[in-house]
């Protein structure tokens, strides 16, 4: 084996384990301060990534979401429905508009505010965001949004508290007296979503790792 083989053989190992490390070395950690996420949830709008990133096995994103007053009753039927999804049986209507995800799990930690949250159940005549929109390529990947019906439950959560949605669970709100802002850490396993967002509000300085 002569030299020059040598060198070209040890620079394509390199190379491959140069590779091979950056993927597997997912120890490092993101840090989001409360202030930072304040600041995101100051945003115009109703749900924003904070950030997504690549934790080995999967993705994973957090966001901050801010909805206002709803009054129970209020939710109206898709009435524009371009990308049709879920049910065409509406019995047993909640009376709740929601969204299912079709890859994500997402857990809520309530940060304030209180609400009946609707969960279970499945999308009455829903429509699917279409492939560029927001919903589809930053938030929650492909989706299906409508009325809520059949066997589904309505609970009333407040502050502190944590719900569990497992992919594919229809989730809404029924009724908000006043505001309810909260989390919501997001599992990407099937890597619907990009693993390298950071929300532009946070400024170039924000660092996603950490050692």
């Amino acid at each position: 084996m002569n030299k020059s083989f040598k060198l070209s053989l040890l620079g394509c190992l390199m190379i491959v384990w140069s590779g091979v490390t950056a993927q597997s070395d997912q120890t490092w950690a993101t840090y989001i301060t409360e202030e930072q996420w304040q600041i995101v949830n100051e945003l115009p709008g109703v749900d924003r990534q904070i950030v997504s990133r690549d934790i080995g096995k999967l993705n994973l994103s957090v966001g901050i979401i801010h909805r206002g007053a709803v009054e129970r009753g209020s939710a109206r039927d898709n009435t524009n429905v371009q990308n049709p999804c879920g049910t065409m049986d509406d019995s047993r209507p909640s009376g709740a508009r929601g969204i299912m995800h079709m890859h994500q799990t997402e857990t809520y930690y309530i940060a304030s505010g209180s609400g009946i949250l609707v969960t279970g159940g499945e999308i009455y005549n829903g429509n699917m965001p279409g492939p560029d929109s927001v919903v589809t390529t930053t938030l929650n990947g492909p989706s299906c949004s409508g009325l809520i019906v059949g066997d589904w439950v309505a609970k009333r959560v407040k502050e502190g508290d944590i719900i569990i949605m497992p992919a594919g669970t229809p989730h809404g709100w029924l009724e908000i007296p006043v505001h309810v802002d909260y989390l919501s850490v997001r599992p990407d396993p099937d890597r619907v979503l990009p693993d390298d967002y950071i929300n532009p509000a946070l400024g170039p300085d924000f660092q996603m790792r950490t050692q």
